[in-house]
């Protein structure tokens, strides 16, 4: 019988999408229609995995014109050297605009405390940051943060309405049915928009293998001099150094998350390939903020204190 509709499937062509088709997809859109609805967006860009891969879907989102907003890094000045150069490359590589708000410089003029050199500093971007969103008059900011990496980023809205202090508030999020969006950004408010939200660990990573998309170096096992502090290894270096009592061993270790270096812990790893990291990560049962991030650590709701601030 012949189908009228036409929906027989053809027997020589394989229509089959895969979740990493439809996760890339979803994210392209709300690239557009963020793009498209405000005047001034920017990404944040770490130089991590998760603002890795935004920033190789924005390049995607928009080809073959070039991405239609600049790239903004919070610089801790606590950064780990392979990220900087990474960051460097990346921006020359997708031929972005790049724009750096200093931590340091929010500390010159007074806008923060010093920690002091082995202090921690994470913790101070989020003044850098709604100071620059201000400063440029950025009216949407595009983060690489995901549902599964903490419960207060599991609240999160794809869109995430801020209030003229730049600060969010859960109840006053709007809903976000079957994908529907509604991106107006009322006069003082600012967004920001998640991509990934939906995204997990696993899937980043198995994108970024079918996508060959570049990473720093820390990513991939390496031998560093580390320290044992709160279940973490630290490295030993510039922001880091061994207690009384703390023994600095030489280790193979790989970083599951890239930030401040005062605070974010390494895990023993050989995994030295996109496939071993993979592996690795399937088997997984803590998200990498939980296990190497130390800023996460002061409370309960530590994550979520610091979004009501301002934070990504």
């Amino acid at each position: 019988m012949n189908d009228p509709l036409n929906m027989s499937p053809s027997p020589t062509t394989d229509n089959r999408v895969d979740s990493l088709d439809l996760l890339e997809s979803h994210a392209i859109f709300i690239l557009r229609e963020v793009a498209a609805e405000c005047e001034r967006p920017v990404l944040l860009f770490s130089g991590g995995k998760d603002s890795a891969v935004l920033l190789h879907l924005a390049h995607k989102a928009f080809a073959p014109q070039g991405i239609p907003f600049p790239v903004m890094h919070i610089d801790t000045g606590h950064n780990f050297p392979e990220v900087l150069t990474y960051r460097d490359e990346a921006a020359q590589h997708y031929g972005v605009r790049l724009l750096i708000a200093s931590v340091q410089a929010s500390i010159d003029s007074g806008r923060v405390s010093d920690p002091g050199p082995m202090g921690m500093r994470n913790r101070l971007q989020t003044v850098t940051l709604l100071d620059a969103i201000n400063e440029h008059g950025f009216d949407a900011a595009f983060g690489g943060a995901r549902r599964d990496e903490d419960k207060a980023r599991a609240k999160e809205r794809v869109l995430s309405f801020r209030d003229s202090f730049g600060q969010w508030d859960p109840r006053q999020q709007r809903p976000e049915l079957w994908h529907l969006y509604q991106g107006k950004v009322n006069p003082g408010e600012h967004l920001r928009a998640f991509p990934l939200s939906d995204w997990t660990e696993l899937d980043v990573w198995q994108y970024i293998q079918r996508e060959n998309v570049p990473l720093p170096s820390i990513y991939f096992a390496h031998e560093r001099d580390v320290i044992s502090r709160d279940g973490m290894w630290l490295a030993v270096g510039e922001f880091i150094e061994a207690r009384p009592g703390e023994i600095v061993e030489r280790r193979v270790v790989r970083y599951r998350t890239v930030g401040d270096a005062s605070c974010t812990g390494a895990v023993a790893s050989n995994a030295s390939s996109l496939s071993a990291i993979i592996d690795e990560v399937s088997t997984s049962n803590v998200s990498e903020r939980g296990a190497t991030r130390a800023d996460d650590k002061f409370s309960e709701t530590a994550m979520e204190d610091r979004k009501r601030e301002g934070y990504f």
